[in-house]
């Protein structure tokens, strides 16, 4: 199924709610639609040893927060690579005094040179060269399409990323409590290839064992009612207003359901409606 233009996605929800069942089931059904992790990039760059990677590795390892500007850059950088960012040239629009050139702006979205520049931007994240992500303007071409990842989790991030590249469709995912509790108390872990299952939906052909190597499942640690209350009330802290930022806009949908399967459906339908 064809798309007649961009779609900029995010899926809100909270742990355990089925969030990454249906991005995989978005992005099969609807092939022009790319994955763009936040976590991804950070990785990547790690991995090749980037000026950036190597900043921000030790962050990562202790567990800390990348900031979000760094974020941004990376999110700004990957667009602008596949061509879904356009300068004021390409998009005809008229340069004030205030804009920087066409050059500039792409200048700004290449990687950091080195080791000097990442101190700098990170000393003074503020900066984050809005300057130049202003006079930049999403691609409305249906290949421009991307299911977002890890970013924004904020009403402040989410106001950051507006002014690099608006996001036209944040989905609410909704499950009652007591559904998700039954399943993270029902969820078992293979660790070395991350492969979950579930007592009650997915579960393993031999109790206790990993279908494909036959070795042990475990449960994880975070898996316990205590610990989940504390992170889904934290969820609800920081989700409330990032949900309000986008029914301000427009562009938020709610969808509730006991399952994914009762989900899917009515996501397929309203992205169909939005923007095929």
């Amino acid at each position: 199924m064809r798309l007649r233009k961009a779609a900029r996605v995010i899926l809100v929800g909270a742990p355990g709610v089925g969030k990454g069942t249906q991005s995989e089931r978005l992005l099969q059904r609807f092939p022009q639609l790319s994955h763009i992790s936040s976590g991804d990039l950070l990785r990547h760059n790690v991995k090749q040893r980037t000026p950036l990677g190597t900043k921000v590795e030790s962050t990562m390892k202790a567990g800390g927060l990348v900031p979000d500007e760094l974020i941004l850059r990376l999110i700004s950088n990957e667009l602008n690579q596949r061509g879904w960012l356009l300068s004021s040239a390409q998009t005809g629009n008229v340069m004030t005094l205030a804009c920087q050139s066409a050059a500039g702006a792409a200048e700004a979205a290449q990687p950091f040179d080195n080791e000097a520049e990442v101190a700098s931007f990170l000393s003074t994240p503020s900066l984050a060269r809005r300057g130049n992500y202003a006079q930049a303007q999403p691609s409305q071409d249906p290949s421009a399409s991307f299911l977002l990842d890890g970013f924004p989790r904020t009403a402040a991030q989410a106001d950051s990323l507006d002014e690099i590249v608006p996001i036209n469709w944040a989905v609410s995912i909704k499950t009652p409590l007591d559904v998700i509790m039954e399943r993270i108390s029902g969820r078992w872990v293979h660790e070395p290839s991350g492969r979950v299952y579930n007592t009650t939906f997915n579960a393993p052909k031999v109790p206790g064992r990993d279908d494909i190597t036959g070795e042990p499942l475990v449960r994880r640690s975070d898996d316990t009612e205590e610990v989940y209350r504390q992170r889904f009330k934290r969820f609800q802290e920081t989700s409330e207003p990032l949900l309000e930022h986008y029914a301000r806009k427009g562009v938020l949908s709610e969808v509730e359901g006991m399952s994914s399967d009762e989900i899917t459906p009515k996501l397929f339908s309203e992205f169909e409606r939005r923007f095929c």
